[in-house]
């Protein structure tokens, strides 16, 4: 286990970040002035996020430990990382395609969001949808992360909101 890691933190869900979105300073900016991730490991056993390919959306979460999911069965996956979204964004996990086509293993609440301000374990609910029983082993990857910029909006309460072509259609209104 790498120094200053401790042994598996519960998993807890983020806490909404307060504030708004900044512009980066120079010093927060990565090679060729890109934002940077920060990620700590919590275990040995993790493996950190990165783009399978150039131009990649998503970076690639790996399991940090070995379960079985039954046909059926949701799960909360440690990842074994926390990690330090640059200012002004939010962490989206996401499911593998692959994963979905070949297994049916999907993320269940996705995407799944995490806070700029939330320091604990990124863990991903995986949910097996398809008929047969997978393993899910350390290393292999489990999710996408796709770091994403937040919009901050007031609220303001209004007795009418104004017309849209739309209207009030909600599921299922613009066809099957």
């Amino acid at each position: 286990m790498p120094a200053g890691a401790t042994p598996w933190p519960a998993c807890a869900g983020p806490t909404a970040a307060r504030g708004g979105a900044r512009l980066l300073h120079p010093s927060e900016a990565g090679a060729g002035g890109a934002p940077v991730l920060k990620v700590r490991r919590l275990s040995a056993a993790a493996v950190l996020p990165a783009y399978a390919h150039p131009g990649d959306a998503g970076l690639d979460l790996c399991a940090a430990e070995a379960c079985r999911l039954r046909p059926g069965e949701r799960r909360l996956v440690r990842t074994g990382l926390a990690v330090e979204l640059p200012p002004g964004t939010e962490g989206q996990v996401r499911p593998r395609s692959g994963l979905a086509l070949r297994h049916g293993i999907t993320v269940l609440n996705a995407p799944g969001t995490i806070d700029a301000g939330y320091r604990g374990e990124v863990c991903v609910l995986l949910a097996n949808l398809g008929e047969a029983e997978v393993g899910i082993e350390p290393g292999m990857r489990i999710a996408q992360l796709v770091v994403a910029p937040v919009l901050r909006v007031a609220v303001e309460e209004v007795p009418v909101l104004s017309p849209s072509p739309r209207g009030a259609g909600g599921f299922g209104s613009t066809g099957a």
